[in-house]
C-alpha cells in the first residue's frame, strides 16, 4: 500500500469517527434532569393557576363583598386553567420524544 493511500484511508477513519461522535446519543444523566425538570415545572403551573384563582376570587369577593362564592369560583377555574396548561406542556414532552425516536429510527 502506497504512503498516500494509507494516509487517505487514515482521513477518512477520523472522518468517520467525529461523524459518529456527533451522532453519538446524549448521556442518560441529562434526560433525567429534563424528566425532573419537567415535572417540577408541571407542578409550578398547576399551582400558579390555583394561586392566581385565589387572588382574584380573593378580591372580588373583598371588592363586591360575596365573600367564599367568588372565591371558590375562581380557585376552580385556576385549578382548570392549570391543569389544561399541564396537559400542554404533556403534549410537548410526548411530541418530542416522538421526533427523538423518529430521528433515531432513520439512524
Amino acid at each position: 500500500m502506497a504512503p498516500s493511500d494509507e494516509q487517505g484511508l487514515n482521513d477518512l477513519q477520523d472522518r468517520i469517527d467525529a461523524m459518529k461522535a456527533a451522532r453519538a446519543p446524549a448521556p442518560k444523566q441529562e434526560e433525567h434532569y429534563s424528566q425532573a425538570q419537567t415535572a417540577w415545572r408541571m407542578v409550578i403551573e398547576l399551582v400558579a393557576g390555583i394561586a392566581i384563582g385565589f387572588g382574584i376570587g380573593f378580591g372580588l369577593d373583598r371588592l363586591f363583598g360575596t365573600t367564599p362564592f367568588l372565591l371558590i369560583l375562581f380557585i376552580g377555574l385556576g385549578f382548570i386553567a392549570g391543569v389544561r396548561t399541564m396537559m400542554r406542556t404533556a403534549q410537548e414532552v410526548q411530541d418530542k420524544h416522538a421526533a427523538d425516536a423518529a430521528v433515531e429510527e432513520r439512524g
